[in-house]
């Protein structure tokens, strides 16, 4: 996975037009239109019906399946649908910011692919009567929605929300309350013997590991490892490599821990977007800084 972060790192590094700037704002307004169209919907056949995921009526032509699931509402209640899209444009819009647009549409564009590939491999790999028709209600977007509070907290774990805009709570204890849903799903639906539904949240979350694995790691590390023997060796790599910069040319250097491209062969050095200026950073700091403003 580490590999896999690296090459998408280094990709949206090079690709910095790629992507759809303000998906999340696009995602939160279908999804919303969505909602109201069927909830004024008083047909016998719903409309919701003729936008679910199904892989028999995909393959048979009505390829904008694979599209419309993603905006069908997974709430009924008109309240809950409003806080839960206002939440997200938030949490998606701030994520865009911070690890700018190419890195975002990856995220959610390969969780959506991965949702997909699982829904068609159940279908053929698990092909009995009736299956069809159940894969409609299973694949959606919810678990993947989910897992944006994870990056959020994973990056901002100390940001303070407003559960339902009255009780204050931090994104760290929000991320382990869904966390802690997760788990419960996974181990409902297996003890139920449900196990379509019970490997639907690991598909969301492999997304999560993939994209954000890294930075998780780092925040999970004991807090010795990342605090003074871990700078302490930043501190003597940087001596090390102020001693040698007037023997020894460089042409990029660390701005956090000093480490050059000569005394460091192989180090990935990239520049960071978001900071005012030609500021450059290895592979371990470009996306554990503080920006240049």
């Amino acid at each position: 996975m580490k590999a896999i972060n690296r090459a998408i790192e280094k990709f949206c590094h090079n690709h910095r037009k790629f992507g759809i700037p303000g998906l999340m704002k696009y995602i939160v307004f279908i999804s919303g239109a969505m909602f109201i169209l069927i909830w004024m919907d008083s047909r016998v056949i719903a409309l919701d019906f003729y936008i679910r995921f199904s892989p028999d009526l995909i393959l048979s032509g009505e390829v904008w399946r694979l599209l419309t699931w993603v905006f069908l509402p997974t709430t009924s209640n008109p309240v809950f649908a409003f806080i839960m899209l206002l939440f997200y444009y938030f949490i998606g819009t701030t994520l865009e910011r911070e690890w700018g647009t190419p890195k975002f549409t990856i995220y959610y564009i390969f969780g959506v692919l991965l949702n997909i590939i699982y829904g068609f491999a159940l279908r053929y790999l698990i092909g009995v009567p009736g299956f069809a028709f159940m894969l409609d209600n299973v694949v959606n977007v919810t678990y993947l929605n989910l897992t944006l509070y994870f990056a959020f907290a994973v990056i901002y774990p100390d940001f303070t929300i407003r559960l339902f805009f009255i009780i204050p709570i931090k994104m760290k204890w929000a991320a382990l309350i869904s966390a802690g849903f997760f788990v419960y799903t996974i181990i409902s639906n297996l003890l139920a013997g449900e196990i379509v539904m019970a490997f639907l949240p690991l598909v969301a979350l492999l997304n999560f590991f993939i994209i954000c694995g890294d930075d998780l790691r780092s925040k999970l590390r004991p807090i010795k490892a990342r605090g003074k023997s871990k700078f302490s060796n930043f501190n003597r790599e940087a001596k090390k490599a102020k001693r040698n910069m007037d023997n020894k040319p460089f042409r990029h250097q660390c701005a956090v821990c000093g480490r050059t491209d000569t005394d460091t062969p192989g180090l990935e050095f990239r520049y960071c977007s978001r900071c005012e200026g030609y500021h450059c950073f290895c592979i371990d700091h470009i996306n554990n800084h503080v920006h240049f403003l």
